[in-house]
């Protein structure tokens, strides 16, 4: 599946959270398509690790999301970061910051420190309500394959807890997810 990753062909994985729509960050365009998602919404960067992530982190930001990855990763928070390089430009057509996480889902860690960071999104069509098991998202995508072996590792059935950085020590609650607020 990695080969066909970097070769520009989406596919669908486990997280801990909800089945995740994946691509190469190069071929990010086509999860657009694939789920008829207006661009002005941006995709989410999935990493093994945060050191993985943080590389385009800009350097004001990135000590709130060390302290922050170290509490809560690998888990349910996608935290939003100022940043710079190649993959904002992938990912988000509109700002200059990069939704980032590290799922808690063993079988995608291992595939994620074989592949690199990928673009993720929920396995659904724009609008419509996501997909809950590998089965549902198959059923909404039949074309993309899913990662193997099936069936997958539970998932919570609840979106990631989305954070934005606002400046140092403040974060802005974008959707109250998995991870609850009062415990950040």
């Amino acid at each position: 599946m990695v080969q066909s990753l970097h070769k520009g062909a989406p596919a669908i994985i486990p997280t801990d959270t909800l089945p995740a729509l994946t691509a190469s960050p190069s071929h990010a365009h086509k999860l657009w398509e694939l789920k008829n998602r207006p661009a002005k919404k941006p995709f989410i960067l999935m990493g093994a690790c945060p050191q993985d992530l943080f590389k385009s982190v800009l350097p004001l930001a990135r000590v709130d999301a060390e302290l922050m990855a170290r509490k809560f990763w690998p888990g349910a928070l996608t935290l939003v970061l100022p940043s710079s390089g190649d993959f904002l430009k992938s990912l988000n057509l509109v700002t200059d910051s990069l939704g980032m996480r590290v799922p808690d889902c063993e079988m995608t860690i291992s595939m994620l420190k074989r592949s690199g960071p990928l673009a993720t999104t929920s396995a659904n069509l724009s609008g419509a309500p996501p997909s809950l098991s590998e089965l549902e998202a198959a059923r909404v995508f039949p074309s993309i394959p899913l990662l193997a072996p099936i069936p997958w590792p539970k998932a919570s059935g609840l979106a990631s807890t989305v954070l934005a950085w606002q400046s140092e020590g403040s974060w802005k609650v974008l959707r109250k997810g998995a991870v609850l607020p009062e415990l950040l």
